[in-house]
């Protein structure tokens, strides 16, 4: 018997894949009008016509009646620096005065001003301010969310932002995929010797996070899965390495030296790649097998038909080319026509993309990405999932699928794109309850 049946949906977006859509495949929403859902346990039971579901419904069975509204899966984002302490607006500032990103990395500013706020700061601070910026995602309609370390570039810090995106994950309603960053930059210590921080990730770092991920509970506790419902999942469900491979961060040969290390560990790989100076790391990431690419604002169709033949998926961020002012935005256009799956992020950090918003950055693809809606609503759900490690969980809405769900207070899933700078959201359940409003 259903625990929940959501009916009367206008548009009822499933999304179902069993695997990320790949170029024109991403157009296809799945959409079914006039339709419905049931979830037991957290999980979804039934996805069609909505004349069929009233018949599943029991005596405590819960009905929300969309109202002809969409109904579609909760938003996945794809690529976040979620945890830090701090904001760095003065930067912004000297931006719009003319300084560019790296001339600003190269004073020390930067992500060296972030690292510098968060090694100061303690585990509540960074639970605080995390979990405010978690709550406005939820509020947008994000149910999922990749995190990043990397504002630590020392074991101890890197090692605090871990515990923080686990109690994080334990507290609150958007499952958090934490992914290792520490080569996010070369900390000031190491100034001049890149190489030997380079030595420290592999031989100490590494072998640190890996004992942390196998002595991370393989169980969901009685009192998170009463907090979070019945399908709640272990954590970390997925857990990856990222390396920034770009001029002012680390060269290919080193970035290639960290994600192997990584893999002979067992963690997934993700890379930025191509933001400023294309050094080869899309190629890198098809070469080492990682599971996306991300920024890749300049990326070769060369290197895009490398990442296609691999199944690397493009993460793309055009928040953060917004964010620095920047006309220079990813060929996601190219990227389709090369059979590749696109997948989107907030890349929410402190310093060049301060946006919570998944829905905004669906209004950017599709003006500047030129992306369609469809596109770039599969791009930020279940491609985004797969990019996540989680795609066989959760970015559509098919049986067996985890129930995170998204009422819009829109009749047609187009206004995504068509509006911008307000939230369309009007409900999000996740595993089956009811999270937004709460």
């Amino acid at each position: 018997m259903p625990d929940l049946i959501v009916t009367n949906a206008g548009e009822l977006l499933t999304i179902a894949s069993p695997g990320p859509r790949r170029g024109r495949e991403m157009a296809d929403l799945g959409i079914i009008r006039h339709g419905a859902l049931a979830v037991e346990q957290g999980r979804i039971t039934y996805v069609g016509p909505a004349r069929d579901v009233l018949d599943l419904a029991g005596p405590t069975t819960a009905v929300i009646d969309a109202g002809g509204r969409v109904v579609m899966p909760g938003f996945v984002d794809a690529h976040t620096h979620l945890i830090f302490a701090g904001d760095r607006a003065a930067e912004f500032e000297q931006r719009l005065h003319g300084a560019t990103y790296l001339e600003i990395l190269a004073r020390g500013g930067g992500i060296l001003g972030t690292v510098q706020a968060t090694r100061r700061a303690d585990q509540a601070t960074l639970i605080a301010e995390s979990g405010r910026r978690l709550a406005t995602m939820l509020s947008c309609g994000t149910t999922t969310t990749e995190a990043k370390t990397g504002y630590g570039l020392d074991l101890a810090t890197e090692m605090k932002m871990l515990d923080v995106a686990a109690r994080l994950n334990q507290m609150q309603p958007i499952t958090i995929i934490p992914t290792f960053l520490a080569a996010h930059a070369v900390p000031p210590e190491f100034g001049g010797r890149a190489d030997e921080y380079v030595d420290t990730i592999v031989q100490d770092m590494l072998p640190a996070v890996a004992r942390w991920r196998m002595g991370q509970s393989t169980s969901v506790s009685p009192a998170q899965a009463e907090r979070r419902g019945e399908g709640a999942l272990p954590f970390p469900v997925a857990f990856f390495c990222d390396v920034f491979c770009d001029e002012g961060a680390f060269t290919l040969s080193q970035a290639g030296q960290i994600l192997q290390a990584a893999r002979a560990v067992g963690l997934g790989l993700k890379i930025h790649a191509d933001e400023f100076v294309a050094l080869g790391g899309a190629r890198l990431a098809a070469e080492l097998g990682a599971i996306s690419a991300d920024h890749l604002a300049i990326t070769s169709h060369e290197d895009m038909e490398c990442m296609a033949a691999a199944g690397v998926i493009a993460v793309l961020l055009p928040g953060t080319t917004f964010g620095l002012g920047s006309g220079h935005y990813a060929d996601a256009r190219a990227m389709i026509e090369h059979n590749l799956a696109v997948a989107l992020g907030t890349d929410l950090n402190p310093g060049t993309c301060y946006c919570e918003s998944m829905q905004f950055i669906i209004a950017l693809a599709c003006r500047y990405l030129k992306l369609t809606p469809a596109e770039a609503i599969c791009a930020a759900t279940i491609n985004a999932a797969y990019a996540s490690g989680v795609g066989h969980l959760v970015g559509s809405l098919q049986p067996g699928k985890l129930a995170d769900i998204l009422i819009l207070d829109a009749l047609d899933h187009r206004h995504l794109a068509y509006r911008f700078a307000t939230n369309l959201v009007a409900r999000v359940i996740k595993l089956g309850r009811q999270v937004y409003p709460g």
